[in-house]
């Protein structure tokens, strides 16, 4: 996994009970790449804003596909419904 634009999806447990093992490891390790993300304080290049931002999102605009006003940068959605560089 690369640490760009890692999410985390859920999948389909198997119906295979010999191959649960494996599926929870794979999930768990999948869970743990995404926190360790959030706890490094990394967030993802946005190319377009949210179809729906609500007051309190962060985003980090790439500026070119996305220019929320001030270019590239990290960018807050306030209670005024306006994007805020930080």
């Amino acid at each position: 996994m690369t640490r760009e634009f890692l999410r985390f999806t859920p999948t389909i447990a198997p119906a295979d009970t010999d191959s649960m093992p494996r599926y929870l490891d794979e999930t768990f390790e999948n869970i743990r790449a995404v926190l360790e993300l959030l706890r490094d304080g990394h967030i993802d290049v946005s190319y377009a804003a949210p179809d729906k931002p609500s007051q309190g999102d962060i985003r980090y605009a790439d500026g070119t596909s996305w220019d929320p006003g001030s270019g590239e940068g990290i960018y807050f959605y306030n209670a005024a419904g306006a994007w805020t560089k930080l």
